[in-house]
């Protein structure tokens, strides 16, 4: 059976037209830009009116190659890309960051188990996903790799030259220019989240994650911060409730945990309740 043949309507695919276009005769009106095929136009499609478009197709392209895959839930890591690995911490900027380094390795043992995990179910559930960045990032694409299962790396266009690290699955490894959009493939399949110690990044994930699940408008998933210490000092999570910006029950959306042992036990231990 043809290519043709397989399709489901008879229209003309959108592919024969654009391999016809190869063949155009050389004129004027074919090397003018009002010619060309509007989905195929970079100059078009890249104009300010063409917004909407753009973040509909970031939002399309990552849901389509996952649902591809199969890939039902997701275990999401967020945290610092500088943190460094053990064998990196003397050349780290800090003697802080340094000590950081030991968040690394837990993000490396909790990704492998996690992936353990989700080889029982074929990789459709608890697939690690990342920033696809370096630090904590690639500490859990880098445990994903070793328990021999795949993960997920979403990265983002920076100013500054980047690759994504070298242990997310390639066909796995999307690029975002809106961080919304992001944003959102980071929650919309997630089963968990943890949050290692970052920077700004990272306070701005869990933060926004936080609030959808605070406001109702995501429901209740294991939300696991590694580090008390870190986090109590950079965040005075009592003050907060303690001047009423905060219910007091909302500091029982967090756990603290400082292994990936006492991570998967929560997650393993997780009751998730429908609402009457």
């Amino acid at each position: 059976m043809t290519e043709e043949e397989e399709r489901n309507n008879p229209f003309r695919d959108s592919q024969q037209d654009v391999r016809a276009l190869h063949n155009t005769p050389d004129t004027p009106q074919t090397r003018a830009p009002a010619y060309r095929l509007a989905f195929v136009d970079n100059d078009f499609m890249l104009r300010e009116e063409l917004r909407p478009v753009r973040l509909q197709l970031e939002l399309l392209k990552p849901q389509m190659m996952l649902d591809e895959r199969g890939i039902d839930s997701t275990v999401v890591l967020f945290g610092g890309a500088r943190i460094p690995s053990p064998e990196e911490k003397a050349s780290a900027r800090t003697p802080a960051l340094g000590e950081l380094s030991k968040y690394y390795t837990e993000a490396v043992e909790f990704a492998r188990q996690m992936t353990l995990r989700s080889l029982k179910t074929t990789g459709r559930d608890f697939v690690i996903c990342t920033g696809g960045g370096p630090g904590v990032m690639e500490a859990g694409n880098l445990g994903a790799h070793q328990a021999g299962g795949h993960s997920i790396g979403l990265s983002i266009v920076l100013p500054h030259e980047q690759a994504p690290n070298a242990y997310v699955t390639p066909d796995l490894c999307f690029n975002f220019h809106y961080f919304a959009i992001r944003k959102m493939h980071f929650l919309m399949r997630a089963r968990a989240v943890t949050v290692f110690p970052g920077g700004f990044g990272t306070l701005d994930e869990m933060f926004e994650a936080l609030t959808l699940i605070q406001t109702g408008r995501m429901r209740k998933i294991p939300f696991i911060l590694f580090g008390r210490a870190f986090w109590e000092k950079v965040i005075n999570w009592q003050a907060l409730a303690e001047a009423g910006t905060i219910s007091p029950e909302d500091l029982d959306l967090i756990s603290f945990v400082e292994t990936a042992d006492e991570a998967v036990a929560i997650i393993d231990n997780w009751q998730d309740l429908p609402e009457e």
